[in-house]
């Protein structure tokens, strides 16, 4: 249900109402403006995630590392242990990890070549 407020320019509020009210938060008579101002002023820090307990420390050195890393958070999100966004987070980290993983080790691979070419060249 949208909210029954009616602002200055005649329109009617469409933000959803309230559960067991007929305003919105905002509109809402029965919630002091000082209670409005302090929510407007958090903004969105109410909704910021933390994790309840530190998760244990998963070196990751090399590729393998990273699956285990993405192992370990899909059994912590089956278990309710993390959140599914910070679950999102790390999933995106990891991504960003291994393909660095996948660049590094081309990199290398162009730098050995390079190197037998130019022996073999200084060889003729």
């Amino acid at each position: 249900m949208k909210c029954k407020h009616i602002k200055n320019n005649g329109e009617q509020c469409n933000a959803n109402a309230m559960s067991d009210s007929n305003f919105c938060y905002l509109h809402n008579p029965d919630i002091s403006e000082e209670e409005k101002r302090q929510a407007q002023t958090r903004g969105g820090q109410a909704r910021g995630l933390t994790i309840s307990q530190v998760l244990p420390d998963l070196p990751i050195s090399e590729p393998n590392d990273a699956i285990m890393l993405i192992a370990d958070t899909i059994k912590r999100v089956r278990a309710g242990e993390i959140d599914i966004k910070t679950a999102n987070c790390l999933g995106f980290l990891t991504d960003k990890l291994l393909r660095a993983f996948e660049v590094a080790k081309l990199n290398d691979k162009v730098e050995f070549i390079e190197q037998a070419i130019l022996e073999k060249r200084g060889k003729y």
